[in-house]
Parts: C-alpha cells; sequence; structure tokens
C-alpha cells in the first residue's frame, strides 16, 4: 500500500459512523489466502501518457517492500474492462488493524527514500483515486469460505449503489442467488463486501475470483439452470432490481504479481505466480538463439 492510500483512508475515518455494518463471516479452509474481513478499495487512473510510468513506480515499490516489515499487504489489478484504472484491494482484519498500518507507514517511508521516490512518482502521476473500505458479509455470499485469493488471475467485480434504505431488499435478492447457486453446485464461488465508508449512498460489492477468463463462459453457461433453481424467486428479485438498485457496474480485473505486495505464507499458494524466479542467464540465451533461429 503507497502512502495515497493512507491519507484518503485518514479523510474516511472521519465518516466512519458508530454502529456500523460489522459484518458476517465464517471460518475459511485456508486462513491466510481467504477474502479478508475487511476489505480497503483503492481505484487509481492515471494519463495515458503517464500509465507506463506509474506502473513502473507501483512495480518498484513493492519490490523495496518485499524486503522490509511492511505492516499489510495489498493485490493491484489493471482492469480488462471499463474505463482504465488500477484496483487496490487490502486486505484487513479490523478498523484496528489499519489504524495500526496507518500508524507504522509513516516511519517507514521516513527511514526509506527509495520507497518515498517511488511513492511520489506515483502520486506525480495520479489522475484520480477514490478509497472505499468494505466489510465482508458471508450471508449474501456463495462459499466465501472455500475460496482461495492466491490462486486468483482474475477478479469479476460487481458494484452495486442501492437507493437509501433498501439495504433490506438487496440482502433478500442475493440470499436468494446463493440458495440458487447452491442448488446448481458451481464452483464459481463469489463473496459480497457491505461499504462501510467511501460512497455517497448504499453499496454493495461482490467479488468473483477467476483462475481462467474462460471461466466467464461458465458464467454465461450456468444461466438456464439459475433460472430454474431461482424458481419463484426470480420474480421477487426482478422487482429488487428496479426498485432498490439505482446503479450496477461490472468489471473485470487482471492480477499483477509484480505491483502486489502479500505475505509469505499467501504466496506460498502460487509461488510460481507471487514469487516467480528470476530467468537464469543460460535460459535467456537459449531463448535468444531460438528466436534467432525462427527469423532465419
Amino acid at each position: 500500500m503507497t502512502i495515497a492510500h493512507f491519507i484518503a483512508m485518514a479523510a474516511a475515518f472521519a465518516l466512519i459512523f458508530a454502529g456500523g455494518a460489522s459484518g458476517q463471516t465464517k471460518d475459511s479452509a485456508w486462513p491466510e489466502t481467504a477474502p479478508p474481513k475487511l476489505a480497503l478499495l483503492v481505484y487509481q487512473t492515471f494519463p495515458l501518457d503517464k500509465a507506463a510510468a506509474s506502473g513502473k513506480a507501483l512495480a518498484a515499490a513493492a519490490r523495496v517492500c518485499a524486503n522490509l516489515e511492511a505492516p499489510n499487504s495489498w493485490i493491484v489489478m489493471d482492469s480488462v474492462t471499463g474505463e482504465p484504472e488500477v484496483l487496490s484491494f487490502d486486505p484487513f482484519d479490523s478498523f484496528a488493524h489499519v489504524n495500526k498500518a496507518f500508524a507504522e507507514w509513516g516511519p517507514i517511508y521516513a527511514g526509506h527514500p527509495e520507497l518515498a521516490k517511488a511513492q511520489e512518482q506515483i502520486a506525480g502521476a495520479l489522475q484520480s483515486q477514490r478509497t472505499i473500505i468494505a466489510v465482508r458479509r458471508d450471508d449474501l455470499s456463495y462459499c466465501a469460505n472455500r475460496i482461495d485469493l492466491s490462486k486468483a488471475r482474475f477478479l469479476r467485480v460487481l458494484e452495486v449503489r442501492l437507493h437509501p434504505g433498501h439495504e433490506a431488499e438487496f440482502a433478500e435478492a442475493f440470499q436468494n442467488l446463493s440458495a440458487a447457486y447452491e442448488k446448481t453446485d458451481s464452483d464459481l464461488w463469489w463473496v459480497v463486501y457491505q461499504v462501510n465508508v467511501g460512497t455517497p449512498s448504499p453499496a454493495f460489492f461482490a467479488f468473483v475470483p477467476m483462475r481462467t477468463l474462460a471461466q466467464n463462459d461458465d458464467l454465461l453457461n450456468i444461466r438456464e439452470k439459475l433460472r430454474e433453481a431461482e424458481g419463484e424467486a426470480a420474480e421477487r428479485m426482478q422487482q429488487i432490481a428496479r426498485e432498490a438498485y439505482a446503479q450496477t457496474e461490472s468489471n473485470l480485473y487482471a492480477i499483477s504479481p509484480e505491483k502486489s505486495h502479500v505475505s509469505k505464507e499467501f504466496a506460498a499458494g502460487d509461488p510460481e505466480f507471487w514469487t516467480p524466479r528470476p530467468e537464469t542467464p543460460a535460459k535467456l540465451n537459449i531463448q535468444k538463439r531460438e528466436k534467432s533461429k525462427q527469423k532465419h
């Protein structure tokens, strides 16, 4: 996480109200790689002429942090659909964890000028940023306790903005949707988060981690089975969508391991992806010779 995340987060804390959504979670089969109880989402956009430079700076910051005792982790993704943007998914256990990390980052930046330099480059290229803190809701999810984020390569993100006062209807709709998925025995598991702070109206996020893009075909192929499984609840769910939803947006993101910083325990879930070994000079020479042969 860059210091820009925490500047935005500090402002977000001023809006946190007592008695906010606490969420409901279940024990995960993979605690170290499970969807976190709290997610700090940071959306960033950069001008096209600065996108490459900002990407290098994000990767440089991650490399520096790999050799530090960073107080938290983050998973950086680049948009595949929608507007060009970078999404950082930062896992936390609680607001107390967020507060502790926020306090520790200041001294880290002060003691590592190379990290501060990378952050200055990111901040200098930044066009816009929005920060959201959301709480995991297993009661609205489908097999969230079976999700292993370390295996994901893509993340499909559904954002639903509601008209004020319609949170209960959203919960009803997604509980029905989860029940329908259960009947189809789908292995496309997803987790729902309720926004605690950071949006002007009530909002929820549904995240679908994917190993390959081909799993989007599974979503298309399961539609008919879902309609049958929803049964009489289908009409009610459509009514809720018409009356309660103010806006919905669905986008796909590709996870960038070189821009991310995850724990050793998380990376151990798929080390070839998260911590690939650098290619040896001998292997690089072989690749060069093969390319040369192809040209001739």
